[in-house]
Order: C-alpha cells, then structure tokens, then sequence
C-alpha cells in the first residue's frame, strides 16, 4: 500500500507556495480596492448660490456704480432694460472690449456698432437717448444686440430718466 503522507516534508511544500510575497501584496492590493470601493463617502454640498436679485428702476446715475470695478457686478442697458452682464466680465467689465458700456445705458453705441465715448450719454440727469433718428441698419443691428442680451442674461431692471415718475428717490 502506498499512502501518501499527509505530515511529510511534500505538504509543507505545498503550503509555502500559497504564502508567496507577490500573493501576499494581491491579497494587500485587493482588501485596500475594496475598502475603497466600500468606504462610506461624505455627503455632496453644492456651492452657495449667488444672491437673489430683485427687478430695480435705476436712472443713469444710480446704474453708474454697477461698472465691474472692485468686484461690482457689470450692468448695462439697452432699451430701457438692464441686464447683469457679471457672467461676460470678460467682454464687459473693466479691461473689455466693451468696457465703455459697463454701468451705462449701451443702446446708441450698440446700435452704431461704435465704442466711442460721444455714444454714451454724457447728461446722466437730462432724459434718456430715445434713438429715433437710428437709420433702418441700426435699428436691425440694436435688435440683433437686444435679443442676444435677452437670450442670455438676466433682466435686472429697468431705466428710466431722473426726472422721471419712476425713478428711484435718493
């Protein structure tokens, strides 16, 4: 009869291979992916969203201050609607292209495709820039500006003359 041992030298051959370094770094390897993958995760916060904006009457002088200069929002307006513009700091706060338009009232100047000073009004007490003497491609030009505008920022307020009803009292 030949049995073989089950305490000889052989098995504990045996055993050894199972105990081997590079099975004993998978084995490392495989509880640390799992511990991993079972770990319980802290909860999402979202970011704190920005603050509530509420639909003002602004006259040109009290849109002034919304020009984007020391963290200021960027406001502008066309047509006697204000938009916050904050989102194309880029374009229209200080250093932008259309930084001529932050914090005024930009509906001559968009419509003459103009950066110029003399498109802004320079009386911020006098009555607004009604601009009716805009010939057919200005008026198409200042609707391709003021749908843009409505399309993708948000509608702040409105702007009114100083001297009108509706305008702010200071």
């Amino acid at each position: 009869m030949s049995e073989k041992s089950t305490t000889g030298p052989n098995h504990a051959a045996e055993v050894a291979t199972v105990a081997t370094p590079i099975n004993f770094i998978l084995l490392s390897l495989l509880a640390v992916l799992i511990y991993y993958r079972l770990r319980p995760t802290p909860p999402q916060t979202l970011p704190k969203p920005p603050p509530p904006v509420v639909f003002k009457t602004y006259t040109p002088r009290t849109l002034l201050p919304f020009n984007g200069e020391n963290g200021a929002p960027v406001f502008l307006a066309v047509r006697g609607k204000v938009f916050d513009v904050s989102l194309g700091r880029n374009f229209y706060g200080p250093g932008g292209p259309y930084e001529n338009f932050a914090g005024r009232d930009a509906t001559r100047g968009l419509a003459c495709q103009s950066f110029d000073e003399e498109m802004l009004t320079k009386d911020l007490e006098g009555p607004l820039d009604d601009c009716k003497d805009l010939g057919p491609d200005e008026v198409d030009n200042l609707n391709g500006w003021d749908e843009r505008f409505t399309d993708k920022y948000l509608i702040v307020g409105k702007l009114v003359a100083a001297n009108s009803p509706e305008a702010p009292k200071s």
